[in-house]
């Protein structure tokens, strides 16, 4: 089924990119667009930067506030580019500058990190121009509540840091602006409720959508302009660039519930770029572990999908593991046991963990560890943010190495990512 992949909270920054993408751009400050070769960002930089956001830390709420008061007094005109009710937006405003803070100092992963961003940004209907305006309006914030610690040094140091990280978004966007567009004008072509919550969700593309099983797309609807959220295709890619999404209605949720309730065929939506590293690689003769919770399911069946596909090579056990609270909310598994009579290498396990059911009781990490190890496979989860931290946590103690087990966060997948090197050069061919 159709992972909601970040429960209908919204990506970007300043989604991943989860599981939720932002509301609208949380603008990344920057004053001019210098190079990063022309503006290097010091050790010295770097030491007072952090040190003026620990300041600044116990009132990063109502920086928040004070900035989107600022940005929209001083330059209305950007308005627009933003959801009518900005509280989740604020919140992601503070954790992008939490998260670029914290690679500061390691080139390689904030570059990797400002280029999703300058990419994504672009679906929100970002401009180069905007950039100056937002980091003015930033800096200006940040000074008035680091008080007199707030120095012409640190202005400088914090204008180099995201001149820099500025840069890189939009050298990415205009790069990305070559080769696709920033968003897909698509219509629903079937809508079946499914019980529990649930809606199955196919549409149509005007244009070609290419994405990589496994992958996410961000939505917006007419219902909830701006509003943004990730769900994942159930499926491979289809020749028809056809996508089918299984939304479950969040409580409170606006976009998840106007696509479960109030949705029709004929109804017209976006699609963002598709995002997302749980793609499958190389398997080197290991064998395949999916671990899917509740609606994480979708992307797990689309790997397998694409698996069935490629055809399994060397690997002599392909094994998916399916969680939920109660038998009821084992949405899919039929779809998944059908799936194992086709394919004579694919075992299916399902595990409830709120209800006594004979041969389903325990979480899935208890049953994980039960069947395990599974130290000679490679793994791929998806899931609710406590089981899938439960999972990765599980695989480790029994032996499966950090670069063998693959996931994209739940939540706001471009902020919260783990860091690490970009896949080598052998991967992204095969991707």
């Amino acid at each position: 089924m159709q992972h909601t992949r970040h429960p209908d909270t919204p990506q970007g920054l300043a989604d991943g990119s989860h599981r939720a993408a932002p509301a609208g751009p949380v603008p990344a400050p920057v004053a001019h667009h210098a190079a990063p070769a022309q503006s290097p960002v010091s050790a010295e930089d770097v030491a007072l930067v952090r040190a003026s956001l620990a300041i600044v830390a116990p009132h990063v709420a109502e920086l928040a506030v004070y900035f989107y008061d600022i940005l929209f007094a001083r330059y209305p005109q950007v308005r627009n580019l933003f959801p009518a009710e900005l509280d989740v937006q604020r919140e992601r405003l503070v954790r992008a500058l939490l998260r670029i803070v914290e690679l500061v100092d390691d080139p390689g992963n904030l570059i990797a990190l400002c280029s999703r961003l300058g990419r994504g940004h672009r679906k929100f209907g970002t401009q180069s121009s905007h950039y100056p305006a937002v980091g003015e309006c930033l800096l200006h914030a940040l000074s008035h509540y680091a008080g007199p610690a707030w120095t012409a040094e640190l202005a400088a140091a914090w204008q180099r840091a995201y001149t820099a990280a500025a840069d890189v978004m939009v050298r990415a966007a205009e790069e990305d602006a070559r080769h696709r567009p920033a968003v897909w004008n698509a219509h629903i072509v079937q809508h079946v409720h499914c019980g529990h919550g649930i809606a199955e969700l196919t549409v149509q593309p005007q244009l070609p959508y290419p994405f990589v099983a496994g992958q996410y797309v961000s939505i917006e609807t007419p219902w909830a302009p701006r509003l943004w959220r990730h769900y994942s295709p159930a499926h491979a890619p289809r020749p028809n660039s056809q996508l089918t999404f299984h939304v479950r209605a969040v409580p409170g949720g606006t976009v998840s519930n106007a696509l479960v309730h109030h949705a029709r065929p004929g109804d017209p939506v976006r699609l963002g770029p598709p995002e997302g590293d749980m793609v499958l690689r190389p398997t080197a003769g290991r064998d395949l572990l999916f671990v899917a919770g509740g609606t994480g399911l979708a992307p797990i069946r689309a790997l397998i999908e694409q698996a069935a596909r490629n055809g399994v090579g060397d690997a002599r056990e392909v094994s998916l593991f399916i969680g939920a609270r109660t038998a009821d909310e084992l949405y899919g598994l039929d779809d998944m046991l059908r799936m194992s009579q086709r394919y004579h290498w694919l075992r299916v396990r399902a595990a409830v963990s709120h209800e006594r059911i004979a041969g389903l009781e325990g979480t899935l990490p208890e049953v994980l560890a039960e069947f395990g190890p599974f130290y000679r496979h490679e793994a791929y989860l998806c899931g609710p943010p406590q089981m899938l931290d439960e999972a990765v946590q599980a695989l480790r103690r029994h032996g499966v190495p950090p670069h063998h087990i693959h996931y994209d966060p739940w939540d706001v997948p471009v902020l919260t990512a783990p860091l690490g090197p970009p896949p080598s050069e052998e991967e992204t061919d095969q991707l």
